[in-house]
């Protein structure tokens, strides 16, 4: 079996084991990241199925994540949300990583709402802020596109020059106005991990004009943008990168900073999604 093959079957058997459990088509799929998972608990929820329970998924091994799909509605918006991601870092192949998403989109969602805990790369950023991402760059990881390219997920060669949507981009502008929620915006750029990055590497991100620095969410924008999906993303910035506070960097305060943040993180999200249901996407 060659691997166009392998990558369309493995969706395409994850599909069917998905739809053996719940009947569902969402309208927004939502990546929760690092200590973000707390936002779940607005949803109805229509059924959790743990990774571990379909066979052949990747299964989360990091704090923080904890790694299950939830089915449910945010008022009468219909949501999937991954709580909890895998990382490239964790061993798993970037189809492995993009997996989720590719699956949440052959279910039927048009809008991918992704999330994640960051480093601050911006000198006026500080623990706890919330940036909307306007861009990416993706020069340090594998592209999940690389391979055979089935051509039922998408194109060979992916259009890159507006992978963040504009209209849902006023969508979060426009919430945050109205809920009084400050919101930064940026440039977010994804590093393989899992170690931090050193003060050298910050100061080249910030040579490229980044503003937050993380270990996911790119590759799952590509292969998201690839399949036609409408994409906005949040990142939570949980500290300052390597030599910019003199501290040294942990995975605790990573949580630390997303739990401070969890108030206006989940009604930014939750007033967002509910305004995305209302488009006819």
């Amino acid at each position: 079996m060659d691997k166009l093959t392998e990558v369309e079957k493995k969706v395409s058997d994850t599909l069917l084991l998905v739809k053996k459990r719940v009947t569902f088509s969402p309208k927004v799929a939502l990546v929760l990241g690092s200590g973000l998972g707390c936002f779940a608990d607005q949803l109805r929820i229509a059924e959790e199925i743990p990774y571990a329970e379909l066979e052949g998924f990747p299964t989360s091994t990091v704090a923080g994540h904890a790694g299950k799909f939830i089915f449910g509605y945010l008022d009468d918006v219909p949501v999937a949300c991954m709580k909890g991601r895998v990382h490239y870092y964790e061993g798993y192949s970037m189809n492995d990583v993009c997996l989720p998403v590719r699956v949440m989109a052959r279910m039927g969602a048009k809008v991918l709402f992704l999330t994640n805990a960051a480093g601050g790369l911006n000198e006026s950023f500080q623990a706890g802020d919330l940036m909307m991402i306007r861009d990416h760059v993706s020069i340090f990881v594998p592209n999940p596109l690389i391979g055979p390219n089935p051509e039922s997920f998408g194109t060979r060669f992916s259009d890159m020059s507006q992978v963040y949507n504009l209209e849902l981009q006023e969508i979060l502008k426009n919430t945050a106005r109205e809920l009084e929620i400050p919101l930064r915006e940026g440039v977010y750029t994804q590093l393989t991990g899992p170690s931090y990055e050193s003060p050298a590497e910050i100061r080249l991100l910030r040579s490229l004009g980044t503003d937050a620095v993380g270990m996911s969410t790119v590759v799952e924008a590509i292969a998201a943008n690839h399949a036609g999906m409408k994409i906005c993303g949040i990142s939570c910035i949980s500290n300052l990168a390597a030599g910019m506070s003199g501290k040294p960097l942990n995975h605790k305060e990573v949580q630390e900073a997303a739990d401070s943040a969890a108030k206006k993180f989940t009604a930014l999200v939750a007033g967002a999604i509910k305004e995305m249901g209302r488009r006819d996407w």
